[in-house]
């Protein structure tokens, strides 16, 4: 097989695995819907309100805004816990890619793309919650595992077959 082949089949092979986790916790994880009054906000008006504001119209901003700040809460926990399930589905396909897939150089590589690319979608799931801490602890994570694949894939793997030869 040419290089070129096999460089498009990895790529291919990754971007498809990646595709896969994300669409997969999309399904069965989806997003919570937001609260019906702020897409109401969002909605053009025809005419603009009036700048007094009614009691009615106070207590329904109100309790608009009460429910778009629940609706922030849960959104940031739903971010945290893909990013969890985003890692976890990165660590076993590349888990996979090192150990199962390694003697099928292309699947391996394959995946070891889609395994670091699924990582990605993970970190960029993670900064869109609020919390800085959060977002250091994402690329933390992603940072560490990448490292280590690096390691094993490129470093351990390479003194492993001049010692063999």
């Amino acid at each position: 097989m040419n290089s070129g082949l096999k460089f498009i089949y990895t790529l291919f092979l990754g971007i498809l695995v990646a595709t896969f986790v994300g669409l997969g916790i999309a399904a069965f994880y989806p997003a919570p819907n937001p609260p019906r009054s702020s897409e109401e906000k969002l909605a053009p008006e025809v005419n603009p309100p009036a700048p007094v504001e009614s009691p009615e119209e106070k207590q329904a901003w109100e309790e608009s805004e009460k429910e778009q700040q629940e609706y922030q809460k849960v959104l940031s926990l739903y971010v945290r816990n893909v990013f969890i399930i985003a890692l976890i589905a990165a660590v076993i396909i590349l888990v996979i890619s090192l150990t199962i897939a390694r003697n099928i150089s292309v699947i391996a590589d394959g995946l070891l793309l889609g395994g670091t690319l699924t990582l990605f979608y993970g970190i960029v799931m993670g900064f869109n919650t609020n919390d800085n801490k959060f977002r250091f602890l994402a690329v933390s994570v992603g940072l560490f595992v990448t490292l280590i694949v690096g390691y094993l894939k490129f470093i351990k793997g390479q003194t492993e077959v001049k010692t063999t030869k």
